[in-house]
C-alpha cells in the first residue's frame, strides 16, 4: 500500500514566504519606531502573540551583573504573574543558554511551571529563542501555548529571526540610552563651568568690595559712602545665593551614586538602622532590571521620607523593606511593628505622606496606607513599567 505525500504547491510557497516577510517587517517596523527597550520589547511581543497566535510570551535579558531579569511579558498565566519569586533566580531555559545549548528550535518544559497544578492556564512547555547581536549573548525570548499544534516547524525558525531583530532592538535602545548617559554628564560639565564662570566671579567681586568697606572705614571715610558700598555688596550678595540656587536645582545629583537601586536602597536601609538602633531588613524579590533614572531616585527618596516617618513617630522595633521587580510594575512596600495610626486623620505635611504621594503621582504611581492605633504601619508603593506602544 503506497502512502502518498503531500507536496507544497508553488502558491502555498509563496503565500507561507508572503506571510513570514508580512510578520517579520510588522516586528521590524514596531521595534525600530521604540528607542526606549521596555515599550520595544512589549510591543514586540504584542505582535508576536497576534501574528502567531499565541497568548503568552515573556523575555529574559541579563543586567550589568550577569543575572537575568524579566524585561518584558505578555499574558504571564497566574501562578507566574501573581508569584514574581517564581520569575526569579536561573531555569532549564536559561542554563541551556548560558551553556551555549539553546542552538535548535524546541519545545522545553517549563521547569517554572512543571511543579505547578494551578494557575498555570493548562501550559507546561514552551519554546526558547536565544536573542543575541553581533554574536553577543542577549537573552531568551520564551513563546508558549497549550496546543503545541499551534507551532509549526516553519514557525519555529521564523521566531528565530524574530530573535535577531530584538537583539538589533535592544542594541539599539542600549546605545540610546548610553548617549542620553553622556549627554547628561556633558550638561554637570557644563553646569560646573557655568557655577565657576559666576558663582566664583560673584563671590570674588563681594570679597573685593568688602575689603574696599573695611579699608573706608579705616580711614575716616565718610558713612553714606561706607554705606552705600555695603548695600551694594548685599545686592550682590543677594544675586549670587539665586544663582547658587538655581545651579543646585539644577543639577538634581542622583542619591544613588551610581548604584544599582537594590544596592542603594540596601545600603540606605542598613545605615538607617545602625543610626537608630532598629532591627531593618532589607528583601529583593525578582531579578534586579535596569529602570529609568526618574523611578529609581523616585523610590529612593520615598523610602528615605517612610524611613525617616518611623525614625520620628513609630517607636518600632523591627522593620521589613521589601522591593519586588515585576514585568510590569515595581512595588516597594515598608512595614513596621510601632504604634500606628489612624490614616483617616492625618492631614497637611504629618507623617510625610502627603509628598510621598506626591512623588508616587509623578511616576504615574500610587500609594496605599494600611495602619491602625497599636498595630504597626505598612505602606505599598506601586509604580507601573512601560507596558504600551
Amino acid at each position: 500500500m503506497s502512502t502518498r505525500v503531500k507536496t507544497e504547491t508553488d502558491a502555498e510557497k509563496l503565500g507561507r514566504r508572503n506571510r513570514e516577510l508580512s510578520i517579520l517587517n510588522t516586528i521590524a517596523q514596531a521595534v525600530n519606531q521604540e528607542v526606549d527597550l521596555t515599550r520595544a520589547l512589549n510591543t514586540a511581543l504584542k505582535h508576536v502573540a497576534e501574528l502567531f497566535n499565541l497568548k503568552t510570551s515573556w523575555i529574559f535579558l541579563y543586567n550589568d551583573a550577569g543575572k537575568a531579569y524579566v524585561a518584558a511579558a505578555q499574558d504571564l498565566p497566574p501562578a507566574l504573574a501573581d508569584h514574581p519569586r517564581r520569575m526569579g533566580g536561573n531555569c532549564d531555559c536559561l542554563w541551556d543558554f548560558e551553556h551555549d545549548e539553546l542552538n535548535d528550535p524546541c519545545n522545553i518544559t517549563c521547569s517554572r511551571l512543571e511543579n505547578l497544578v494551578v494557575g498555570t492556564a493548562g501550559l507546561r512547555q514552551h519554546a526558547s529563542i536565544p536573542i543575541d547581536a553581533h554574536g553577543k549573548p542577549l537573552g531568551v525570548l520564551n513563546v508558549a501555548s497549550s496546543d503545541w499544534d499551534d507551532l509549526s516547524a516553519d514557525d519555529l525558525q521564523l521566531l528565530y529571526l524574530v530573535g535577531d531583530l530584538l537583539g538589533i532592538a535592544i542594541e539599539r535602545a542600549r546605545l540610546f540610552n548610553r548617549s542620553a548617559e553622556l549627554g547628561a554628564i556633558e550638561e554637570r560639565n557644563r553646569l560646573a563651568r557655568e557655577i565657576h564662570d559666576t558663582l566664583a566671579q560673584g563671590l570674588t567681586a563681594i570679597i573685593l568690595q568688602l575689603e574696599t568697606a573695611d579699608a573706608l572705614l579705616e580711614n575716616g571715610s565718610p558713612p553714606d559712602r561706607v554705606r552705600q558700598l555695603i548695600a551694594q555688596t548685599l545686592g550682590l550678595t543677594r544675586a549670587n545665593l539665586d544663582e547658587a540656587r538655581r545651579s543646585v536645582m539644577d543639577l538634581r545629583a542622583a542619591p544613588l551614586e551610581g548604584r544599582p537601586l537594590d544596592e542603594a536602597l540596601k545600603v540606605l536601609v542598613e545605615e538607617w538602622a545602625a543610626r537608630r538602633k532598629i532591627q531593618a531588613h532589607f528583601e529583593m524579590v525578582g531579578s534586579p532590571r535596569p529602570l529609568p533614572l526618574r523611578i529609581q531616585t523616585g523610590l529612593y527618596r520615598m523610602l528615605q521620607e517612610a524611613l525617616t516617618n518611623i525614625g520620628r513617630h513609630a517607636y518600632a522595633h523591627d522593620v521589613l523593606v521589601q522591593l519586588t521587580v515585576m514585568p510590569d510594575q515595581i512595588r516597594l512596600r515598608i512595614e513596621d511593628d510601632g504604634r500606628g495610626f489612624d490614616p483617616s486623620l492625618v492631614q497637611g505635611e504629618h507623617f510625610g505622606l502627603i509628598g510621598m504621594n506626591e512623588r508616587a503621582n509623578l511616576l504615574s504611581g500610587s500609594l496605599e496606607v494600611c495602619s491602625a492605633p497599636g498595630e504597626g504601619t505598612q505602606l505599598e508603593i506601586f509604580i507601573p513599567l512601560e507596558t504600551t506602544i
